[in-house]
């Protein structure tokens, strides 16, 4: 323990943890917009869905073609 804090607490960690969730998020909806897509859904729809902007259903659907 660190002056006082865990290393849990630590800004670096916390940013290190986020940054994870982040990446892993990225590479799930890769993985779910093409299939989305080929069901016959809108960009707009399956960005309502998911509960994220357009931009990235956009962006994970182009890095898949």
């Amino acid at each position: 323990m660190l002056l006082g804090l865990t290393l849990e607490q630590t800004r670096v960690y916390q940013e290190a943890k986020a940054e994870g969730r982040e990446e892993r998020k990225t590479e799930m909806l890769k993985l779910i917009v093409p299939l989305l897509l080929k069901t016959g859904m809108s960009i707009e729809e399956i960005a309502q869905h998911l509960n994220v902007d357009i931009e990235t259903v956009q962006l994970a659907a182009q890095q898949n073609t």
